[in-house]
């Protein structure tokens, strides 16, 4: 059973932040795939359905992203799934905005859902989906991440949620090399057309 986690924090004042661009991923699989998050346990909102042909959960920690990991580490329980089979969606202060990049591990870098996740399952080797967001000189961290994007980048994210769609039913199908070497892309800003996007 493989499980895909978006990271975000809960509650109607965080939907649409830079923070919350898991969330927003595991929506648009959602959506794609037809399978509600209807299902309350686990400590997340999940649901149960098929994805690429392949039985797949997806869901939402309801914790708060500091305590991620309690989600993560209950529903590989429940789903006798092990951290390998766990693709976990999240923000990434150290990608460009438009940016969507796979890994099969990694470190930390600082965020704190991971850290949470890292704690419960007692390792790093877990999957990861990075939705690039970028960062502010002017504007502390705490900050930003809580911000809403702005037009421009709201435009980028909607190219790199359509594709997150594609790497999450490849990861599923294929595992997570498959979906590393073809769905690691950059969308860029066309300065002829605003608005409008084009993928790398």
């Amino acid at each position: 059973m493989k499980i895909i986690l978006g990271l975000g924090n809960p509650g109607p004042k965080y939907l649409t932040t830079r923070h919350n661009a898991g969330f927003r991923t595991v929506d648009r699989i959602s959506t794609a795939a037809k399978i509600p998050l209807y299902k309350m346990g686990q400590h997340a909102f999940w649901g149960k359905g098929s994805l690429g042909g392949q039985e797949v959960v997806l869901a939402k920690p309801m914790t708060y992203m500091n305590n991620s990991g309690l989600a993560a580490a209950a529903l590989c329980k429940a789903f006798g799934a092990s951290p390998q089979d766990l693709l976990v969606v999240y923000d990434d202060l150290d990608l460009p905005p438009g940016t969507l990049r796979l890994r099969p591990q990694g470190g930390t870098g600082g965020h704190n859902g991971l850290k949470s996740i890292t704690y419960y399952l007692q390792t790093k080797d877990f999957p990861r989906m990075r939705i690039g967001i970028g960062r502010s000189e002017e504007i502390a961290v705490v900050d930003y991440v809580l911000q809403e994007f702005s037009p421009q980048e709201e435009a980028m994210l909607e190219d790199v949620l359509d594709m997150a769609v594609r790497a999450a039913t490849l990861f599923v199908k294929e595992g997570i090399n498959a979906a590393m070497n073809r769905c690691n892309v950059t969308v860029k800003s066309n300065p002829l057309q605003e608005g409008e996007s084009m993928l790398d």
